[in-house]
């Protein structure tokens, strides 16, 4: 039996598992850009408020 010729075939390399861009029709998303500083406290604040028993 030939064994090199058993499994799935390899992908290509270099290439990404995922598609990193927007695919066409889809919202834009800002890829690799974090949230300003402001915006995360509001958030942060606003999760702890909800997880405030009472």
């Amino acid at each position: 039996m030939d064994y090199s010729k058993s499994g799935n075939a390899a992908n290509p390399k270099g290439t990404p598992r995922f598609d990193a861009q927007n695919p066409r029709g889809a919202p834009k998303d800002k890829h690799g850009q974090t949230p300003d500083k402001a915006t995360l406290l509001a958030r942060l604040k606003a999760a702890a408020e909800a997880k405030k028993p009472g």
